[in-house]
């Protein structure tokens, strides 16, 4: 696309994306009045990406609601992956919908307009013009990023901030002379800039801008205060959650970048890079409701996009299985019986049987084994499974998890051994992806049970008052999922039996005081308060 093609209207081929024809009508009416006449109508994702196979768009203007196949989201997402939308374009968003989650995914796609519809034709007519106009007079700076020479955006975006004549366009100039900065990486430089304009300039986008130089020279310190302002308020609180996120993975702090992307994916569900990162960082912190949630919410949002795979649905299958094994039966039942439906209508689809049949079998292993149908699960693992690592990471977890749950301990560490040497780069996911991995050879090395079996082990030892072995085998059930307040309440409940046979030693004391600490802190059901207060004043005297 070159410059001179946006300013003969005649000569500007539009796109209207939407499934209203009477939507299609208006728009392509004030358009005619405009002088603009090469228009092409989609109702569909399909069409509209078919006809921008066909021809370059200047304009695209995108509904969120688009019939049958892709909402507008991922429409505009795989546009712009595959060049068809790139900023030289002029992209306008259409919705009828305004709610915060959906304003915070359009603001991801960085629309040059954002129209809420019912449309009138005078609306039309007003803010085009205006739209193409900056697009024709900033034309070299979009260029130039489109091309990621930020160099040279920041050049002619300098020069035109020179140029009087240009005024009203400043603002667009200097955001964009700022992202710039931050893509080149100029941290310093860039906290400089957007500290001078927040002395004339406070708006949302500089105050971000601000925050980001800031937090990529770990600064977090200096912009506590103005992290509060920016979080409570509705236009940044997303953006700033998700500073945030990348900012602790950074640092290492897993727990509080887990806190922050929940934040941020509840704000903005439907980018699913940001729900990988949530993924990972779940099954990082033993959230495994957390996990079970996420590859759901994946499996949901990802349909029909760029990011659309069976292995999606897999994944929810393999974390339903997770999360059950931390479950007490009833609920684990309840899970396991949705991803044996879900598997099961997996297996019927062709060809997607044979391209995935090791995978659906080790999955159908692990369904069988907790489950407790043991032979099953064996029979498929010693006939069916290959012990050699494959080439993807996912794979081979899952299979170390059919090991391990059968009990072969020394085959599911020599697999996680080979795992370790398939994580490789320096990127933050790859950084998390390595730590569970970490996490998971340590804990399957030095643990040999799920968290349901160990439960159950704890309740026969405490039948038959060992208390000590129900105590180690709940303090190990409670490792591998931290936030399962029912264990916390089961372990205060054998430190109380165990106190009524003998003197609590100082380890005991110090596991009390943790855990009642904890339970303080969490949110608890009716019941489980309940128990939580009997048990505390019980321990009383040691907890003092």
């Amino acid at each position: 696309m070159e410059q001179q093609e946006l300013t003969a209207s005649d000569k500007l081929n539009v796109l209207i994306i939407d499934d209203q024809v009477l939507v299609q009508n208006v728009i392509k009416s004030a358009l005619f009045e405009l002088g603009i006449e090469n228009v092409k109508c989609a109702e569909n994702a399909y069409y509209a990406l078919r006809l921008c196979e066909q021809t370059t768009f200047h304009v695209v203007i995108c509904a969120f609601n688009v019939k049958s196949d892709k909402d507008g989201f991922h429409l505009l997402e795989e546009l712009k992956f595959k060049r068809h939308v790139t900023k030289c374009t002029v992209l306008i968003f259409l919705s009828a919908e305004t709610s915060e989650h959906l304003v915070n995914s359009i603001v991801e796609l960085q629309p040059d307009d954002f129209w809420v519809k019912p449309l009138s034709s005078k609306h039309v007519q007003n803010r085009l013009p205006v739209t193409l106009e900056v697009k024709r007079t900033l034309f070299n700076v979009y260029q130039a990023i489109d091309r990621q020479d930020y160099s040279k955006a920041i050049y002619f975006a300098e020069r035109h901030l020179l140029n009087t004549g240009l005024t009203k366009y400043h603002m667009q100039m200097k955001r964009l002379k700022g992202e710039c900065l931050l893509h080149l990486r100029e941290f310093a430089d860039a906290a400089v800039y957007y500290d001078n304009l927040l002395q004339t300039h406070k708006i949302s986008w500089v105050y971000l801008g601000y925050i980001k130089a800031l937090l990529e020279q770990d600064k977090l310190a200096d912009i506590q205060a103005l992290l509060q302002q920016l979080t409570d308020k509705t236009d940044t609180r997303f953006a700033t959650y998700d500073m945030l996120a990348h900012y602790y993975i950074g640092k290492q702090d897993y727990e509080q970048a887990y806190k922050e992307i929940k934040k941020a994916s509840q704000l903005a569900p439907r980018n699913i890079e940001r729900n990988k990162r949530l993924l990972d960082l779940a099954r990082l912190n033993h959230d495994h409701a957390g996990q079970y949630q996420a590859t759901i919410a994946m499996a949901k949002y990802a349909k029909n996009s760029i990011h659309d795979s069976p292995l999606l649905r897999l994944n929810v299958v393999r974390s339903g299985i997770d999360y059950a094994t931390t479950l007490d039966k009833a609920d684990a039942v309840k899970v396991l019986n949705q991803t044996d439906i879900l598997l099961t209508e997996l297996e019927k689809q062709l060809p997607l049987a044979n391209q995935l049949k090791d995978q659906f079998l080790v999955v159908r292993a692990r369904l069988h084994t907790a489950r407790e149908e043991r032979t099953k699960a064996e029979s498929i693992v010693d006939n069916h499974l290959s012990l050699r690592p494959t080439t993807s990471v996912d794979d081979n977890l899952d299979k170390v998890k059919a090991l391990h749950e059968l009990g072969r301990r020394e085959e599911a560490v020599s697999l996680l051994d080979a795992i370790k040497r398939q994580i490789s780069g320096t990127g933050l996911t790859n950084q998390v992806v390595g730590k569970y991995i970490e996490q998971e050879a340590a804990e399957r090395t030095a643990v040999h049970f799920t968290p349901q079996q160990l439960n159950r082990m704890a309740v026969e030892f405490f039948k038959r008052n060992k208390f000590h072995a129900a105590l180690n085998s709940l303090e190990q059930a409670f490792s591998l999922t931290p936030n399962n307040m029912n264990v916390a309440l089961n372990i205060l409940k054998v430190l109380v039996a165990l106190r009524n046979q003998e003197p609590l030693d100082e380890g005991h004391i110090a596991l009390a005081k943790n855990i009642s600490q904890q339970l303080k802190h969490a949110e608890l059901e009716p019941e489980q308060q309940q128990k939580f207060t009997e048990y505390q004043q019980q321990l009383q005297p040691v907890l003092e």
